[in-house]
This record gives C-alpha cells, sequence and structure tokens, in this order.
C-alpha cells in the first residue's frame, strides 16, 4: 500500500480521474457538505475492504452509501412511500436513511445487516464523481476510525495513507457528519444527529411519530459511544470538574466568554452565539488544538437546541474514555 501523495484541486479532469479510479476499484478521497469522505465502489466488496483497511475500522460498524440522484434509491433499497418522500424533500443533503437493503448490496458495506445507510451529498464535487463513477459511492469520513472528522485536505493527509487520489475542495460547509435516522411505518428514531434536526423533519413531516434511540447494537455508523476524538484528551465542563481544571495547561473553546481567566488559550468559534458557524469550525479547531502544546482540550457546552444536539453528541462521544 502507498502513501498519499497526489492531491488535485476540483475541476473537470480531477472529477473525471475520481470516478475512473472509483470504477477500477480504488479509492477517492472528497469533499461534501458535511466532511471528507473516503470513498469506494460500493458494490465491489473488494474496494470497500480497502476502506476497512486504511481506516483500521471494525467490520462490524457499516458504512453510508452515497449516490447522486433519487432514482437509484429504489436501486439499493426497499424504500417506502414516506422515506422517498423525505429524501425528495432533504436530498441532496445532510441526511442519512437507514432502509432494508436490495440484495446486490455487498453484506461488507452493511456490516452483514438486512439494512443499508444511504444518502445524496449537497455538494457539487461529490455528485459528480459519483455521477460520473456511474456507481454507488461507500464513503465513511476520511480519518483513523474513532479520531476527528477531516473537514479539509490536510486533515487526512497527516492521517492517512494508501489513498489513491484526495480531491481539493477547500473546507467543508456544515463540518458535523449527516443526521441519521430509521423509519417504520411512520415511527422515526434519530440515530445520529446533525444538521438536519428533529424539528425539521417534523416541519415538513407532521405525521412523523418520534421514539427515542436506545444504542442496543451497531446498526448505523456514529452511534459508539466513543467517536471524534482527538489525540489531546476533551474535557467539558460541568459543575463537577470546572473547580479542578488546570487552567493553565489547558486550551478553552468558550461559548458564553464567561469564566475564561487563566486558561493557557481561548478560542471562540462563534461571536455571537450562531451554532451553525461553531459546528463548521469545531473539527479544524480541534485538528489544530492537537499541536498545541497543551495538556487538555476544555469545552464549554452550547446549548441543546438545533445543531447544537449534534455538536455535544461529537463533543460527548470524543470525550467519553469508557
Amino acid at each position: 500500500m502507498r502513501n498519499t501523495n497526489i492531491v488535485k484541486k476540483a475541476n473537470k479532469y480531477s472529477i473525471k480521474e475520481a470516478a475512473k479510479i472509483i470504477r477500477l476499484g480504488g479509492i477517492v478521497a472528497f469533499p461534501t457538505e458535511t466532511v471528507y469522505g473516503l470513498g469506494a465502489n460500493a458494490l465491489d466488496p473488494v474496494a470497500v475492504g480497502k476502506i476497512f483497511e486504511i481506516k483500521k475500522r471494525p467490520s462490524f460498524d457499516p458504512l453510508i452509501v452515497h449516490i447522486s440522484s433519487l432514482k437509484d434509491l429504489p436501486k439499493l433499497a426497499h424504500a417506502t412511500k414516506l422515506s422517498k418522500k423525505i429524501a425528495a424533500k432533504f436530498w441532496p443533503g445532510p441526511l442519512t436513511i437507514v432502509l432494508p437493503k436490495k440484495q446486490l448490496v455487498p453484506d461488507l458495506v452493511t456490516s452483514g445487516l438486512n439494512t443499508i445507510a444511504i444518502r445524496m451529498p449537497d455538494n457539487k464535487i461529490a455528485l459528480k464523481i459519483i455521477s460520473e463513477s456511474k456507481v454507488p459511492i461507500a464513503a465513511p469520513s476520511a480519518n483513523k476510525f474513532g479520531h476527528l472528522s477531516p473537514t479539509k485536505p490536510e486533515h487526512i493527509l497527516k492521517n492517512l495513507k494508501g489513498i489513491n487520489l484526495i480531491i481539493d475542495g477547500g473546507k467543508t460547509k456544515i463540518g458535523l457528519e449527516s443526521t441519521i435516522i430509521t423509519l417504520k411505518g411512520n415511527i422515526c428514531k434519530i440515530l445520529r444527529p446533525g444538521a438536519i434536526t428533529k424539528d425539521d423533519l417534523k416541519h415538513s413531516f407532521p405525521q412523523i411519530r418520534f421514539s427515542e434511540f436506545k444504542r442496543k447494537k451497531i446498526i448505523s455508523p456514529g452511534i459508539l459511544k466513543s467517536h471524534y476524538a482527538p489525540k489531546k484528551p476533551l474535557l467539558i465542563i460541568n459543575k463537577k470538574n470546572k473547580n479542578k481544571i488546570e487552567r493553565e495547561k489547558s486550551a478553552l473553546i468558550s461559548f458564553s466568554g464567561k469564566d475564561i481567566i487563566g486558561y493557557k488559550k481561548v478560542i471562540f468559534l462563534t461571536k455571537n452565539g450562531n451554532l451553525l458557524e461553531y459546528a463548521s469550525k469545531l473539527f479544524s479547531t480541534l485538528h489544530k488544538l492537537e499541536k498545541e502544546n497543551i495538556d487538555w482540550i476544555v469545552v464549554e457546552p452550547v446549548p441543546k437546541k438545533g445543531i447544537g444536539i449534534a455538536i455535544m453528541d461529537r463533543l460527548e462521544k470524543a470525550s467519553f474514555k469508557g
């Protein structure tokens, strides 16, 4: 397996090259609106196996399959009327739907489950690569398993080897992974929160009833208790630990601007409480803090509303110690 040494700016030539690599069983990292994905032909088990090898990802953790057209949904999944309507409303966009899979989808993609996690990304580069390759693309985040997701090409270069091509589309827009839902009739469970929120779904489809997801087994990506972790330990401030923090050895990501004295470094991801802005900068900031001469990354909680629910989900998983 050779080192990654080819990064190309996104243009019609690099997109054609990326699509050809995918068709021939290679691996391409490319931007989506959420984070960078590590893509392979979803219908080629050998190619999909390379994703697991490069990421050091356990085979029990299924992948998300990306498509470029709503017409591709029934080719890969048994979609209900409601799931088709939800897809038509929110695709292309940061929403993954878990549905019963069709037989042509390899078991490796779904970790042996009879369901497939599927979405259509809202990124022109990603859509062109998928369309040009003429195959669905299995693409988890382009990072080592359990570590920070990449929002820029340099985040991939520092952590992964064995990728045939990285398409540079600049910084990703949203900065957090997609919302993942499962549907049974009109009962919806949010398996992983993201930019598409419960309120968004409820507003567009008032007939949906929500049921709490209880994590008993792995039925989709992104639901492990420990995930998205930086190389430096991350601590979320709470009443029990706030007076025990070694501030002179810590960097603080502040939201309110309160109680910031004494920290070695203080960072604001938004100055006006904009949670979308905060989300878009979170992973890239954590990547930077990995290089800082600090012992701890300390984070002030953000309000659990809108995308703030997804932000706190990522922070809680990044700080989980088991």
